[in-house]
């Protein structure tokens, strides 16, 4: 029976990079673990007040997050950091305080980017907040993809074999820490 693993993409945008990845790793991952794109992009921001009475996308957000086994982040890097509906997701679901559904959830990390460093400083300040939300974070391989423009094509789908063999390897590692972790 595979592995219930919630994937959260950074990127918003309709023809996102990382999106793209994120549906090739979907492939890849099969039958082991099954993969299942969480929706961020509706996510009112995080305002305390607002736990009296929580907004309905935090609701449906937290139980899916609830449901899974662990927690794959494919994200793009804006800024040396991740983007704004990233966080959000990150601190809608850490919250009301006590009640996070991150909590001991194994996590994988890929940054994807068409510069040359892959999305290096998104992958690590990530990598700061799964560490305080007690989410044991897959630390080999590394998984930085710079250029992916060049390995996507105009529909989407991963085309450069080398990125799908080093993403295979990404997905073996991670199912095999997932075992170990979760």
């Amino acid at each position: 029976m595979p592995v219930n693993v919630a994937v959260l993409v950074g990127s918003l945008r309709a023809g996102s990079f990382n999106r793209s990845v994120a549906d090739a790793i979907a492939e890849l991952a099969a039958p082991k673990l099954a993969l299942k794109r969480i929706e961020i992009g509706d996510l009112p921001f995080y305002n305390e007040d607002q736990e009296k009475n929580p907004p309905e996308q935090w609701l449906r957000f937290r139980e899916e997050i609830r449901a899974v086994q662990a927690v794959l982040f494919v994200t793009p890097e804006y800024n040396r950091s991740v983007p704004a509906a990233l966080k959000n997701a990150i601190d809608v679901g850490s919250r009301p305080y006590g009640q996070s559904v991150w909590d001991g959830k194994p996590a994988g990390v890929i940054s994807a980017s068409p510069g040359l460093i892959g999305g290096f400083g998104a992958n690590h300040h990530l990598r700061q907040s799964l560490v305080f939300l007690n989410m044991p974070v897959l630390q080999q391989p590394e998984m930085y993809l710079s250029k992916i423009n060049g390995a996507i094509d105009d529909h989407g789908r991963l085309t450069d074999e080398n990125v799908r063999s080093f993403l295979a390897k990404f997905v073996d590692a991670f199912a095999d820490w997932i075992a170990r972790t979760g």
